[in-house]
C-alpha cells in the first residue's frame, strides 16, 4: 500500500529564488511569490508546514500596473480611534516604500494564520537590483 508522505519541519531544504519585477505585471509577481512562499510548486508541500522557499524581489519600482490602478487604487488603515483612517495611493506607496506595497499585497494571498505570517518573513524586496542575499543564492 502507497502512503502520502507529509513533510516535517525539519527535513524541508529551502532554496532562494529571485524574481525580477522589471516589466512584468504587478498581480502577476505576487501571485508567483505567493505560490512560492506557500511552497505549493513542490511535490512535497503539506498544508499545515511551512514548506516554501525564500523569495527576493528585485527592481520592485520597475513594475508594470494594469488599468488605472496606480492612481485610483487606495490602502486604508486604521488605528482604532474615531477618525482615525487615513488613505494612502498606490502611486505614493510605490515611490516611498515599495517593499511595503508588494508585503501587503502577498499578504492577502498567504493563510491569514500563524503559518502565514511566517511565510511572509520570508519575502525580501528591494527596489533596486542590488540586495546582500547573494551569499544564500547557490550557483
Amino acid at each position: 500500500m502507497k502512503f502520502t508522505q507529509m513533510a516535517k519541519a525539519n527535513e524541508i531544504e529551502r532554496d532562494w529564488i529571485v524574481v525580477d519585477a522589471t516589466d512584468k505585471v504587478f498581480g502577476r509577481i505576487i501571485t508567483e511569490v505567493a505560490t512560492l512562499l506557500r511552497g505549493k510548486h513542490k511535490p512535497s508541500y503539506t498544508p499545515h508546514v511551512d514548506c516554501g522557499d525564500n523569495v527576493i524581489i528585485i527592481n520592485a519600482s520597475k513594475a508594470k500596473f494594469t488599468g488605472a490602478k496606480i492612481e485610483d487604487k487606495n490602502y486604508y488603515t486604521h488605528s482604532g480611534y474615531f477618525g482615525s483612517t487615513k488613505t494612502h495611493k498606490m502611486s505614493e506607496m510605490l515611490e516611498k516604500n515599495p517593499e511595503k506595497l508588494y508585503k501587503l499585497a502577498t499578504r492577502g494571498m498567504l493563510p491569514k494564520t500563524k503559518l502565514g505570517k511566517e511565510m511572509l518573513k520570508k519575502l525580501k524586496v528591494y527596489a533596486g537590483s542590488e540586495h546582500p542575499h547573494t551569499a544564500q543564492i547557490k550557483g
